[in-house]
């Protein structure tokens, strides 16, 4: 279990991390959201005690990282892939992480084979693909099979068969009891990923809750019609808090209202409805909604309002 209490960290008269209290649970996967400058890396490095905190705590399994008797057994973390001796080999830079805790070859060759690695496991790292050097950060923070993994952008320059394969391996790793805490900008892979959602902006935590409750939090829900009358329903729809959006000559998209009303509106006129489907907003699309008042680095559509690249930067 990591927990994160009142944790703030300034640099200067820059806050980066404001007052922010969460728990990350084992057994599920743990998304950690947030548009670019929002924190998130910095509340890693506190967590891992790369960062000193300004003021508040950060504990993995009730201590400190700095007190985890054999922090790689206990804690692996992907911070930064590219971080590592470009003139090793993925099995030597491997070993050497090995031999400061006494883990065995045997599971250097096993985390070198689970990662798809087997083939250059003796090629220089320096020249690895940014995928291959992904895929040696993600060995590295298994190599203790430690209980807590803590990773930053874990699909960061992987292909589609290594985005179902880290997703895959997660999903796994949680089913086994194990605490994961990953960051991603990919709204779309971390909606199939991820169970639990942390979500923070400017430093300040905006929702802890389930992926589901996030989704629903999006104030874009709204209902596909589709019936022969469709104009003159969208007439008897239109007002100050209902959209109506017209797609073709009989389908209309309506925000602002539910299915039942909508549905009440069209038997009163006597309109027969083929569809009437409640869409809800999509993770990103809930995403980029309760964040648009956090975005540090925002483009002019942003700043009126927009929605279009809200939260698709890395912090």
């Amino acid at each position: 279990m990591i927990e994160a209490r009142g944790l703030t960290k300034r640099y200067g008269a820059k806050v980066a991390v404001d007052d922010l209290s969460f728990t990350v649970r084992p057994g599920i996967v743990t998304g950690f959201l947030g548009p670019n400058g929002a924190g998130k890396s910095t509340t890693m490095r506190m967590i891992l005690g790369l960062d000193a905190p300004t003021a508040g705590t950060a504990t993995i399994g009730g201590k400190r990282y700095a007190d985890q008797r054999a922090p790689l057994r206990e804690v692996g973390a992907l911070l930064e892939a590219r971080s590592i001796h470009t003139g090793r080999s993925a099995r030597s830079h491997l070993l050497a992480l090995a031999a400061t805790t006494g883990i065995s070859d045997r599971r250097v060759q096993e985390v070198i084979d689970l990662v798809g690695l087997t083939e250059v496991a003796r090629k220089r790292a320096g020249g690895f693909s940014l995928g291959m050097g992904q895929r040696l950060g993600i060995a590295s923070a298994l190599l203790g099979d430690p209980g807590t993994l803590i990773l930053d952008e874990p699909v960061n320059g992987l292909d589609p068969e290594g985005i179902l394969w880290i997703r895959n391996l997660l999903k796994s790793l949680a089913a086994e009891g194990r605490t994961i805490f990953v960051s991603s900008h990919l709204m779309s892979e971390m909606a199939m990923t991820a169970s639990h959602l942390i979500v923070i902006g400017r430093g300040r935590l905006i929702a802890d809750v389930s992926v589901p409750e996030l989704m629903s939090m999006g104030s874009r829900n709204r209902v596909r019609v589709r019936t022969p009358r469709a104009a003159e329903l969208r007439g008897l729809l239109s007002g100050d808090e209902v959209v109506v959006s017209g797609h073709g000559d009989d389908v209309l998209e309506v925000s602002g209202v539910d299915s039942g009303y909508i549905g009440a509106v069209a038997a009163r006129a006597g309109i027969a409805l083929v569809e009437l489907t409640p869409q809800q907003a999509s993770l990103e699309e809930a995403f980029m909604e309760i964040t648009r008042d956090s975005v540090e680095f925002a483009t002019p559509d942003q700043a009126e309002g927009g929605l279009a690249l809200a939260g698709r930067s890395s912090s």
